[in-house]
């Protein structure tokens, strides 16, 4: 059953990885829409905002890396259980 949980686990991260990998771009994308039907811009405004939402994302990749490589690091702190040391 810790097998299932783990495997959950793993998919459900994978996805909110994906949905936020995806949702600043979008945003973005949506903004420089609304701009270009409303406020009558030119349609060159979907180019900056491409970028800009590529920017989102990669922050958003970075920081989860940041968050693996720190809980991996306190993973390896925690200390080994031996025999004569049950704490």
């Amino acid at each position: 059953m810790k097998n299932w949980a783990d495997i959950m686990k793993n998919i459900t991260m994978l996805t909110q990885f994906g949905f936020s990998l995806i949702t600043p771009l979008l945003v973005c994308l949506g903004i420089c829409w609304w701009l270009s039907s409303r406020a009558g811009v030119g349609g060159w405004i979907y180019i900056p905002g491409f970028f800009l939402g590529l920017g989102g994302s990669g922050m958003v990749a970075y920081k989860f890396s940041l968050s693996i490589t720190a809980s991996q690091k306190k993973e390896k702190k925690k200390p080994k259980i031996s025999f004569n040391r049950h704490s």
